[in-house]
């Protein structure tokens, strides 16, 4: 694991694990508690929970159920797109994307103490993201997804090797990245590898997923 050093202003240091795993519930057919419930058990340390379909309140008191299963177990919980969610349960952090609330506003509701993470898709995203006050740059999809409806073009691990000279910020890649092509991505100079399908896809083999991911990740 790498310790994440943000920028001072914001006073906070995670740890950033080397798999990251993402909730979906119309992939594995599990509430985010349940999902978070089973990645603790696999031993996961930060965890991100994603849902484009619920409704406010349903996704809210999933959300909610998810965090005393992460707050029980000292596991960082964070909540994609919702600043609105985070910020009412107090949860660790957000991660946004490119049409999400801009980071500057996401920090000035969440403070200095938030982990708040970006997504990018290509260079000059990356570029912009850099004068951000967020804590980590997620960049891809590396490879083709299906756990998107309308996905960003595939970056591939040329693009990931040119994002890693541009930044020191934690960089998390993402997109179709399994235990077979994780080691080749981590090559390319990622920090952490974003998961979903990989992972949570199949509910009886979360723990067991996790696990090939982990041992992947130490390659």
């Amino acid at each position: 694991m790498r310790i994440a050093h943000c920028d001072q202003s914001f006073g906070v240091m995670f740890i950033l694990p080397r798999v990251y795993p993402i909730t979906y519930v119309e992939r594995s057919g599990l509430s985010h508690k349940d999902q978070v419930k089973r990645l603790v058990d696999a031993g996961a340390t930060l965890i991100q929970i994603r849902d484009k379909h619920a409704s406010p309140g349903d996704f809210y008191r999933d959300a909610e159920a998810a965090l005393r299963v992460a707050r029980d177990q000292n596991v960082i919980l964070i909540i994609n797109d919702r600043v609105d969610i985070v910020l009412a349960l107090k949860a660790d952090g957000v991660h946004l994307g490119q049409t999400d609330l801009p980071p500057p506003a996401a920090r000035r509701l969440l403070g200095d103490e938030a982990i708040i993470g970006l997504s990018t898709h290509n260079i000059e995203q990356v570029q912009v993201a850099r004068q951000q006050p967020i804590n980590y740059i997620a960049f891809g999809p590396i490879f083709r997804t299906q756990t998107k409806e309308a996905p960003d073009p595939t970056t591939g691990l040329r693009a990931l090797k040119t994002v890693r000279t541009l930044t020191n910020l934690p960089l998390v890649a993402i997109g179709g990245i399994t235990a077979e092509n994780a080691p080749g991505v981590f090559a390319a100079g990622a920090d952490a590898v974003a998961t979903i399908s990989g992972v949570v896809g199949d509910p009886d083999r979360i723990v067991e997923n996790f696990h090939r991911m982990l041992t992947s990740a130490a390659n």
